[in-house]
């Protein structure tokens, strides 16, 4: 395996942090949410995750080093909300732009698999956006299958004054 995770250290936590907000405020985006309601929902929810900046028990972030020790992105996993005991979550990967298509993230997802096998979990779960078809065929290979769909429709520019519908009664 040519790449490692590496707990993160202390002193880069906080600005991981925010490059995580940004990053998730990014992905709202793309969905289609404004930027004040990304931003916002983003900050929210990283709160939640790391209340006072700090990680939390049962919860590990990672560096992902390369062969020669080179940082090329970072990994989140840990328990997941509302799981049942030894069930996991793969909350966040990212790998570096300039270090994608080398197979860094696969080799990345293999080794947080075996941490969390030595730590007695018993399945890892992940979410993955729509738009993100990369990263689903990744899963895929790596032998993660559809357990829940969230579907949306937009509705906007639909005059939304006048008919109303009538609940079948």
């Amino acid at each position: 395996m040519s790449v490692s995770l590496v707990p993160m250290p202390a002193e880069r936590f906080p600005a991981w942090l925010e490059k995580s907000v940004a990053e998730y405020a990014a992905d709202l985006m793309a969905l289609g949410r404004s930027r004040a309601d990304a931003e916002r929902a983003a900050a929210r929810g990283m709160a939640e995750s790391f209340p006072g900046g700090e990680t939390q028990p049962g919860h590990f972030v990672f560096d992902i080093a390369d062969g020669h020790g080179r940082v090329v992105g970072y990994l989140w996993i840990g328990a997941s909300v509302g799981g049942a005991e030894g069930e996991w979550w793969l909350w966040d990967i990212f790998i570096n732009e300039k270090d994608r298509d080398r197979g860094l993230a696969g080799e990345a997802m293999v080794a947080a698999e075996d941490f969390a096998r030595g730590q007695g979990v018993v399945s890892v779960g992940l979410s993955v956006f729509g738009f993100n078809s990369t990263a689903q065929h990744l899963y895929e290979k790596l032998g993660y299958r559809v357990t829940s769909i969230k579907m949306a429709k937009e509705l906007a520019g639909r005059d939304h004054g006048g008919s109303r519908a009538v609940a079948p009664g």
